[in-house]
């Protein structure tokens, strides 16, 4: 039986148009623990997360997109990630920014901006010690019940890297928690297998994921690559008959490229 993890990945969103999906389901999986905090092994010391830029390419209708990631470090245990694209009249910048204590994420806010045709707002906000979680989604503010290990939409996925980087058997099953819009979702993710993957950075040894949908005609899948710091090279989500694919063209980590 495959070992679980309880680890939050982001939900994959019913936007109404297909320009929306693709721009927002660019980055949608990211995992994190809730209840007990994955750590390196005894006496292993923490590795800390590294700052990074990434750039993605897609396609909507034809179109070509581009996708920007950055992580930034304040140099003191803060770390602000950014994430953007913008195609023709349609856009979106959203920013995270948290804490890292050891190998736990200290989630602290959460800001996502569309412009144009997905022209929307949405905001979350974690108080420290407190057990609520404020949620700004269609103009209306809600309180989200707070349970240890919920992050945001973006911090997530910088939980599973930091996880995983310190994790010596990543290759198990894992469930994902996230506070985004009105409620507080849970997922799960199963372990594929190990998969090598011919790149834009050359051939990349890659731990692949499926995101498990009540609805069988929706797939997603995430390959994530151990070598690059668990950077995410490759996503594909399919959903009423049509699939989106995103690739990673290019990267740093900690200033320098990566790949061939």
């Amino acid at each position: 039986m495959a070992n679980r993890s309880h680890l939050p990945v982001y939900p994959m969103s019913r936007d109404n148009t297909h320009m929306k999906n693709i721009l927002g389901w660019a980055f949608c999986l990211c995992l994190m623990p809730f209840g007990t905090v994955v750590t390196a092994e005894p006496e292993a010391a923490i590795e800390a997360l590294k700052p990074y830029t990434a750039t993605y390419k897609t396609k909507a209708r034809g179109m070509s997109i581009t996708l920007d990631r950055e992580l930034k470090s304040s140099g003191n245990g803060g770390y602000t990630l950014t994430n953007g694209a913008k195609i023709m009249v349609a856009g979106f910048h959203e920013v995270s920014t948290f804490d890292v204590e050891a190998s736990q994420i200290i989630p602290k806010s959460y800001v996502y901006q569309g412009t144009g045709l997905i022209n929307r707002r949405r905001e979350v906000h974690f108080t420290p010690d407190s057990d609520v979680i404020r949620s700004l989604y269609k103009k209306t503010w809600y309180e989200l019940p707070y349970q240890k290990g919920t992050l945001d939409r973006m911090s997530q996925q910088e939980q599973m890297r930091l996880t995983l980087i310190n994790d010596s058997s990543p290759k198990h099953d894992v469930e994902i928690r996230v506070a985004d819009g009105k409620r507080v979702k849970d997922y799960k993710l199963a372990f594929i297998g190990e998969e090598t993957l011919q790149t834009d950075l050359g051939p990349a040894q890659t731990l692949h994921f499926e995101r498990l949908h009540s609805d069988p005609e929706r797939k997603s899948h995430i390959w994530l690559v151990p070598a690059w710091d668990y950077l995410m090279v490759r996503t594909t989500h399919l959903e009423d008959g049509s699939e989106t694919e995103v690739l990673l063209t290019s990267a740093t980590i900690d200033g320098e490229p990566i790949g061939t």
